[in-house]
């Protein structure tokens, strides 16, 4: 339906809705106008589409039936509000991720300062080549050289402080491809799920193999997720005194979660004690998250992005001949067993009327 016709529908009936009860209320009381006005909220909110970014298909469908099932009450598949569990990958599920993860682009950023602290790192590899500016060298980099850039630039300061870099640095971060601030970068029909499962009483985490305490300092502000609610990717801390004698937290260069593949059930029944209804992710690394929602008893929601759209974002899999890449790898293999086992596979390209809120 037209949008200018709906909304005009949308307007007639709270006009007719007014006229009604202001003719009752003079012969039967105030009372119902309150009850006029309740039919006009409730016809607006109606009328909204909650998933206005999604084009009608299976995908939108799933997602509507899906809320429909868990949240009727007296239904077959009904839930109970305390056990309502979403959980979403980020890094190419919730934003972009190409060419590579946003951390990685913090802590390259770092290296510069680690180094001025801890001046024999210059002579040192990986932080010769970062500090080089020489990307096609940077480009042959290991996970092993990025790991050991990680625990440098991650660690050493308190937890409040290194809040703070991060916060700094998204401020001032730009995108190299449409130079814009990383956190706007976010997928808007994602945004828009998330929030419509909240409506229905859901709880939204963000299950991610990035940094814990790197996407809690935005995770509220851009998601609407509360720290508490973020599962990543977590280093140690070490409990010690300043030299006024204040306590605080010092991050150390020791991984204590690994919130990559079968890390992210382990961690998920870790932090909430539940198994999700409904999970969401992007790549291989989400394939056991996936698998351990998809288990659970009653209605549930697993979806994978698949993203098939380089003009708007980006297209790489290499599921569905799509070109191959290290970053959010979608195999055909996960593709097949999405297909087999009953997953919702989201094209990025045919299910999303937009991709980003700036469009």
């Amino acid at each position: 339906m037209n949008l200018m016709i709906l909304a005009q529908r949308t307007w007639n009936s709270a006009v007719t809705t007014t006229r009604l009860c202001s003719h009752v209320e003079r012969h039967h009381g105030a009372p119902l106008v309150v009850l006029g006005l309740s039919l006009i909220a409730s016809t607006a909110v109606f009328a909204a589409d909650p998933l206005a970014s999604w084009n009608d298909g299976p995908a939108k469908q799933a997602i509507v039936e899906f809320v429909k099932a868990t949240t009727q009450q007296g239904g077959s598949q009904f839930v109970s509000p305390a056990e309502r569990i979403a959980t979403f990958d980020q890094d190419g599920t919730l934003w972009v991720e190409h060419p590579a993860y946003s951390q990685l682009f913090y802590c390259l950023s770092r290296v510069p300062e680690v180094v001025k602290a801890k001046p024999e790192l210059a002579s040192a590899e990986p932080f010769k080549t970062v500090l080089s500016g020489d990307r096609a060298a940077m480009a042959k980099l290991t996970l092993d050289d990025y790991l050991k850039i990680a625990m440098v630039t991650l660690s050493g300061m308190p937890t409040d402080e290194f809040k703070q870099q991060v916060r700094a640095w998204l401020a001032e971060a730009r995108d190299p491809r449409w130079k814009r601030p990383f956190t706007e970068l976010t997928y808007q029909p994602m945004k828009e799920v998330m929030q419509y499962l909240r409506d229905n009483g859901y709880k939204t985490y963000i299950v991610t193999g990035g940094g814990q305490d790197f996407v809690r300092t935005y995770s509220e502000e851009i998601y609407g997720v509360p720290a508490e609610q973020v599962v990543g990717s977590a280093g140690a801390t070490a409990y010690v005194y300043d030299k006024s004698g204040k306590p605080q937290l010092i991050k150390q260069p020791k991984v204590v979660l690994n919130d990559n593949d079968a890390g992210k059930p382990e961690n998920i029944y870790l932090m909430t004690g539940r198994q999700p209804n409904a999970a969401f992710g992007n790549s291989t690394g989400d394939k056991q998250m996936l698998e351990y929602t998809k288990a659970g008893q009653g209605a549930r929601l697993v979806m994978l992005v698949l993203h098939d759209d380089a003009e708007r974002e980006y297209a790489y899999g290499p599921a569905q001949a799509l070109p191959e890449t290290k970053v959010g790898t979608f195999t055909q293999p996960l593709y097949d067993q999405a297909k087999r086992d009953g997953w919702t596979v989201i094209s990025m390209k045919k299910d999303w009327k937009k991709v980003f809120a700036f469009e």
